[in-house]
């Protein structure tokens, strides 16, 4: 199972999504900017336990900011939305404007047509984040991807009814560790967010849902086996809420 992931930007993206295919149950493949999500689809094709869906990251909002009316058309016809976000760390600062213009209107469109589940970048921009969602009642359900934020940022988020996807690379920082402790665990699902995530040099894959359910069960003190059960029953019920959109 991979609740987020950039599948086709990895170096062999027909390989790793024929393997992802064959070993998971579920792989989401979260595209970065609308021309890529319509890429993406026609080379790589559908599959029934291989999501695609549209998105606009954050960090490249600058560069593709043209591309939100096609977004906006987009999610119509998706069941899930992703990645979008906000991005407050110093590096995308000056887009910040026009990353919280284009989240707005993605939340906005989401409540508009019944809701839909989408995965979330919050770093260094939880409460801004947060806030857009309390503001448009009946989005859906986030995903809140590769939590960074505070343990009380996470609090709120949580009580807001927030989802939250993990992978083997948050657990390389002990800030990470400690705010693994801390997720509900009603609702935690795996990711990987490769290709760019990483553990001791290593690419980390879509299939690594295992080596997440071995870091949490170390984080919440619990059996392997255990946390394994959680992941995947926490899974169907996402996917639940996914397919509820079609």
């Amino acid at each position: 199972m991979d609740f987020h992931c950039h599948l086709d930007l990895y170096p062999n993206a027909r390989e790793v999504f024929a393997q992802a295919v064959e070993r998971n149950m579920f792989t989401w493949l979260v595209t970065t900017s609308p021309r890529a999500f319509f890429a993406t689809s026609k080379v790589l094709g559908s599959h029934e336990n291989v999501l695609i869906t549209p998105g606009l990251h954050p960090e490249i909002v600058h560069e593709r900011y043209a591309e939100l009316d096609t977004l906006i058309e987009q999610i119509k016809y998706a069941s899930a939305v992703g990645e979008v976000g906000l991005d407050g760390s110093k590096r995308f600062q000056h887009s910040f404007d026009a990353q919280r213009t284009v989240f707005t209107a993605v939340i906005a469109q989401c409540a508009n047509i019944g809701g839909r589940v989408l995965s979330i970048h919050s770093r260094q921009a939880v409460r801004e984040v947060l806030a857009i969602l309390d503001g448009h009642p009946g989005f859906g359900t986030a995903v809140l991807h590769w939590f960074t934020g505070t343990a009380a940022e996470l609090k709120s988020a949580s009580d807001m009814g927030c989802w939250f996807s993990i992978g083997p690379a948050a657990f390389n920082s002990a800030s990470g560790k400690a705010l693994a402790k801390k997720l509900p665990r009603d609702r935690v699902v795996p990711e990987s967010d490769g290709p760019f995530a990483q553990v001791n040099g290593a690419t980390v894959m879509p299939w690594s849902s295992g080596q997440t359910a071995e870091l949490l069960a170390q984080a919440w003190g619990l059996p392997v086996s255990e946390v394994a059960m959680t992941l995947e029953f926490n899974a169907r019920q996402l996917i639940g809420l996914i397919h509820g959109a079609d």
